[in-house]
């Protein structure tokens, strides 16, 4: 390996850690906010004024700039398929930190999302040379790209208007779904600005490139809105699936998105994209199998007294007569029930 791929590698794994432990220091911060004021699934903002929530976020951003950095010395197809390693962290810790038991079957499926990383790893083509910013924005405007990049503006707007609000409280894939499309622009984003900074800091400025200023504001509503909608879904769904199903999504739409853009299966073999296909398979498998181990949050009960299924009610006036009354329609009965406690002795 060579001594640049050494430094990005080193660096992903950090990321790795860093981003792991972040999923759930925010989400004890959610917890924490919702107990004081709306919760962030609702619209609510009550996080902001949580100090752990920002302790999260401080962590996540240590491992974004680390995983940023990463992309600056390592090609993304080495990078990205790393990120398999935040699983096992954020797993493990949801674990013993937030009661959020990780079953035998979980298990496997991390043990698969980590297989099929490596495969990807093993087989990832060799990133082309870029000696410019105009370089990568003569391949950001290529028609294929064009085209991908209009695909993920118009199914990220329908998920955000159409589907979020319909069915963003009960699928999991809606909003990570957003997190991960809007996060496959941000990677080739974050890589030709990470591109220009090290061209900028070996003597040849490209700060004076409108691209690079177009790059970075692309890159930065990309990451807000990500983590926005990252925020909702770690306050509805279980942390333990959240990030592997995030991890999967992601990993998947980057090494697309770099597919297309800097055409990196240009001139490989069948059999290595076949390796690869296979890496991918593995890895979306293993996503469905922790998925289906998935332990349901509790529902969420605005009313005390709002029945959650039929119920029967026993009606003991003090003439010792018994009534029975099945309220199948939830409805309430007009009466209230006492019981003296001696009247069973």
């Amino acid at each position: 390996m060579y001594s640049s791929n050494l430094k990005g590698f080193v660096l992903a794994l950090v990321s790795s850690a860093f981003i792991g432990s972040s999923f759930i220091i925010k989400k004890k911060g959610l917890q924490r906010a919702a107990a004081n004021g709306a919760r962030a699934s609702g619209g609510g903002y009550a996080y902001l004024l949580e100090p752990l929530w920002w302790l999260g976020m401080i962590t996540m951003v240590v491992g974004e700039i680390s995983n940023f950095v990463a992309y600056i010395y390592a090609p993304a197809v080495l990078v990205t398929p790393l990120g398999a390693l935040s699983i096992i962290v954020s797993a493990i810790l949801a674990h013993f930190m937030l009661n959020e038991k990780l079953q035998r079957m979980g298990m496997l499926g991390c043990l698969l999302c980590i297989v099929g990383s490596t495969v990807i790893v093993l087989h990832a083509p060799e990133e082309r040379s870029i000696d410019s910013v105009e370089e990568i924005w003569e391949l950001a405007i290529q028609p294929a790209f064009l085209l991908y990049t209009a695909s993920v503006v118009a199914v990220a707007l329908t998920l955000i208007f159409y589907c979020a609000p319909r069915y963003g409280q009960t699928n999991i894939m809606v909003y990570i779904g957003i997190c991960s499309i809007i996060g496959s622009l941000t990677v080739v984003s974050i890589k030709a600005i990470g591109i220009a900074i090290k061209l900028t800091l070996e003597g040849m400025n490209q700060i004076v490139y409108f691209q690079t200023w177009i790059f970075a504001m692309v890159a930065v509503t990309c990451i807000v809105t990500q983590l926005n909608y990252l925020n909702m879904a770690l306050d509805i769904f279980n942390t333990a699936v959240v990030s592997p199903i995030y991890y999967a999504m992601f990993t998947s739409f980057t090494i697309l998105a770099s597919a297309i853009m800097f055409q990196d299966y240009s001139g490989q073999s069948a059999s290595s994209i076949a390796s690869e296909l296979c890496g991918l398979i593995t890895v979306l498998s293993g996503t469905a199998v922790l998925h289906s181990t998935r332990e349901m949050d509790p529902p969420l009960i605005t009313d005390l007294y709002t029945p959650l299924s039929p119920k029967v009610s026993w009606y003991i006036p003090g003439n010792g007569e018994v009534w029975k009354q099945k309220d199948e329609d939830g409805s309430f009965p007009s009466f209230v029930t006492i019981l003296r406690q001696d009247y069973f002795k």
